[in-house]
């Protein structure tokens, strides 16, 4: 009766009793009741905050999977960028190259001689924007298994048919050769002027050297100097305005003579 009315708030209680029935046993009614209270009784105290913990940790577990969703999708979208990325650098850059190769074949043969051969490759079997570039050089005369093989002037020269070549593909308004002409030869330094001469349209060059046929071909001339000791002195030659200047004076003579 106590029980009744403390737990259940039941507060008349009735004694009544029930006819045995073959459909229920009061034995084992008592037998599944002893093994539902000791499986409540294993269970230990109740948390009273189990369903709030329950509650925050649904909550991050949902913030988390979100993340995760958000990543996987950020994932998947840089993945398809860089593949689109690589795929248009892959085409502009197999398009440049093959433009520099034919340039370059075009230059170096006219720098060195029409039977000369050259050539630019790709290594094969490999990504071309990870592959390496091999350069090819066989004067006429020479066939080197490598263009570490080429003397001093031969390299000089393929590098500088390299570089126009590249030029010619993508122009710049200013270039800086410093002693590009030191290991090269009377005949080739003419080579070298020549094409200097030819891109010199559109694009300024200024040269570091001390060769003198580089220098004559220039149209001005900076240099340092040390009139005294311990005091340097920039000194600047505009050889095209001298030049002028003595044809107008050649002219004018002739005109007098003339007259």
């Amino acid at each position: 009766s106590d029980r009744a009315r403390d737990e259940f708030e039941i507060h008349q209680i009735e004694t009544k009793t029930y006819p045995e029935d073959d459909s229920f046993s009061f034995g084992d009614a008592r037998e599944n009741v002893r093994e539902l209270k000791q499986k409540i009784k294993n269970l230990g105290a109740v948390n009273l905050l189990a369903y709030d913990e329950w509650e925050q940790e649904s909550q991050r577990l949902e913030f988390l999977t979100t993340q995760r969703r958000d990543l996987s999708d950020a994932q998947k979208n840089l993945i398809e960028m860089i593949g689109e990325i690589n795929e248009t650098a892959t085409t502009q850059f197999v398009g440049t190259f093959e433009s520099i190769r034919k340039y370059f074949q075009e230059i170096f043969r006219s720098l060195f001689a029409e039977g000369d051969e050259c050539d630019l490759q790709l290594e094969e079997g490999k990504d071309p924007l990870e592959a390496q570039i091999e350069i090819i050089a066989k004067p006429r005369g020479k066939r080197p298994h490598s263009i570490e093989l080429l003397s001093g002037g031969e390299k000089t020269m393929t590098a500088i048919a390299l570089l126009f070549a590249i030029y010619l593909v993508k122009p710049s308004p200013f270039c800086i050769l410093d002693e590009v002409d030191a290991p090269l030869d009377d005949s080739n330094i003419d080579r070298f002027l020549s094409i200097i001469q030819r891109f010199a349209v559109d694009t300024q060059f200024i040269v570091v050297t001390h060769n003198k046929r580089t220098m004559s071909a220039a149209d001005a001339l900076y240099g340092v100097t040390q009139e005294e000791d311990g005091v340097s002195k920039i000194v600047s030659v505009r050889l095209k305005k001298e030049e002028m200047v003595v044809r107008s004076k050649e002219k004018q003579r002739d005109l007098t003579e003339a007259g």
